[in-house]
């Protein structure tokens, strides 16, 4: 089973923290994603959040492929709390340290409101035990968010969750996992672009 995972390209409103909010794909973002694919499309079956900054694109994708595509709630982005829509110069605008101490300890340092990292987490996991069960031995798309992506990564790897972070995933970057059953999951490309 091959398992490929795609952030989203640029929402309108360019870079801040969505986490939930519901912005959909700019013109400059449709454009990654389309080149992003271009190199790749030999997918089998596209999962996608249920977030229309993923969910629209992966729909078209999968009219343009012929592929049956299925939302996953549960792979929406990580709830960002008072954070959401916000940049980071705003975010730091009364504490210049406020996004350094988050990203160094994400779950002392969380935003108020924010989604506690190992809620997060176990609803991500349930919905990719899931999705390898369901489709067992296919190639799958999922069209996801940064936090969903590293989640993932850090779950199959075995990282801390409060790690989660420390992985860079921009914006249509691809990432690829490899299962087999006579081995532990394989990451074979984290965050290519094409």
């Amino acid at each position: 089973m091959i398992v490929d995972l795609i952030r989203h390209g640029e929402p309108v409103g360019g870079r801040r923290y969505r986490g939930q909010i519901d912005d959909p794909l700019s013109d400059k973002g449709w454009s990654q994603m389309w080149s992003a694919v271009e190199v790749i499309q030999n997918w089998e079956v596209i999962v996608t959040s249920s977030l229309s900054r993923c969910s629209e694109f992966a729909y078209a994708l999968g009219q343009r492929l012929d592929l049956s595509v299925y939302e996953e709630q549960r792979f929406k982005e990580i709830g960002f709390g008072e954070w959401e829509g916000h940049t980071a110069a705003e975010i730091c605008a009364d504490d210049p340290d406020r996004l350094l101490k988050f990203f160094r300890d994400p779950v002392h340092f969380r935003p108020a409101g924010a989604e506690l990292l190992d809620d997060f987490s176990s609803r991500v996991q349930s919905a990719w035990d899931e999705m390898l069960q369901r489709f067992s031995g296919q190639h799958v798309l999922i069209v996801a968010h940064a936090g969903v992506i590293r989640a993932v990564t850090a779950l199959v790897l075995g990282i801390p969750i409060a790690h989660m972070f420390r992985l860079q995933v921009g914006n249509a970057g691809v990432s690829r996992f490899q299962i087999d059953s006579d081995r532990p999951p394989v990451l074979v490309m984290h965050n290519a672009r094409f």
